[in-house]
């Protein structure tokens, strides 16, 4: 029977058939798909064929994983050139983000849209804890949000203690498959409580001493709203590592600069100090924000790093 699956712990996976009910299900041998190095072959949101074992009510094997049309990975935390995948099948992804306690900074935020750019995964930044903000932390928010709808991602700001702005996320999630992420300490539980009652995911206070969050999700699990589609929770993340992207490809995933790659001089130019370079040009006139290309920078950084 096909099922999708909805929890990883390693060799076990949870799956809801095709006849509503959740079996608890192993792979049959070793799953290699083609084109991907990860971590985990088979990943949270899979579609999959299972059959069940036979002397049990509850429990199924794995034999088959069916085409992804898409899927969202990170730099495996144990192996720095492998995958991590981190959810599959996915409608759009919304990042838990805030101004403060913690804080999510925006090369962090850069990095996200990157990811979901490269695996063409909608992005939708939502500003968590509205009701704790003072006048300067809602500059910063109407600041970033001014930059980031300019580029086109949408920018929600709510409270979940407070239940501010949930109606529009009711509303962007209703039939859709959302991957929610974000930093630990975010909030990320408390608005997913929120959105389905009686859930009851754990929640803890961000560490006093560090200012980082503490995590309380350890493995992506997905979970049916009440009124159709589903939430992808997935483990809050320190870093959101880019992988295969090039440095010549890198601002193909940054949208500002997409629009305006082809009047460079040169077309195998990486917006650094090429002559010519319309990226450059453009953040002269400011209608590039810097911190974004900041963001870029760093980024390619990395790249340059890992391509060692």
């Amino acid at each position: 029977m096909e099922a999708r699956i909805y929890k990883s712990t390693g060799s076990w996976y949870t799956a809801k058939g095709e006849d509503g009910k959740f079996y608890q299900a192993r792979a049959k041998g070793v799953f290699k798909i083609e084109g991907i190095t990860s971590t985990n072959p088979i990943a949270v949101g899979d579609k999959v064929i299972m059959e069940p074992e036979e002397g049990s009510a509850d429990t199924a094997i794995i034999t088959e994983i069916l085409p992804r049309h898409n899927y969202i990975a990170r730099q495996s935390p144990s192996h720095k050139r492998q995958h991590h995948i981190v959810a599959a099948n996915i409608d759009q992804s919304f990042l838990i983000c805030t101004i403060r306690d913690p804080r999510t900074s925006q090369g962090f935020i850069d990095r996200f849209l990157v990811g979901s750019e490269a695996f063409h995964v909608p992005a939708v930044l939502v500003f968590n804890k509205k009701d704790i903000y003072k006048e300067k932390d809602l500059e910063q928010f109407f600041r970033l949000k001014d930059v980031y709808e300019n580029i086109g991602y949408p920018v929600k700001l709510v409270s979940a203690d407070k239940e501010e702005g949930m109606e529009e996320l009711h509303e962007m999630m209703k039939g859709k498959t959302t991957l929610f992420s974000g930093h630990s300490g975010v909030g990320k539980s408390s608005l997913i409580n929120k959105i389905i009652p009686g859930l009851n995911l754990r929640t803890k206070n961000i560490s006093g001493w560090s200012g980082k969050g503490l995590h309380t999700t350890t493995f992506a699990e997905m979970f049916d709203l009440p009124y159709g589609g589903s939430i992808i929770d997935t483990p809050g993340v320190r870093e959101f590592g880019v992988i295969d992207i090039e440095k010549r490809e890198l601002s193909h995933y940054f949208p500002e600069m997409r629009a305006l790659i082809h009047d460079c001089q040169f077309n195998n130019c990486i917006h650094v100090n090429e002559p010519g370079c319309s990226v450059l040009a453009a953040l002269e006139r400011s209608e590039i924000d810097v911190e974004r290309y900041v963001s870029y920078l760093r980024i390619m950084d990395t790249i340059e790093e890992n391509n060692y």
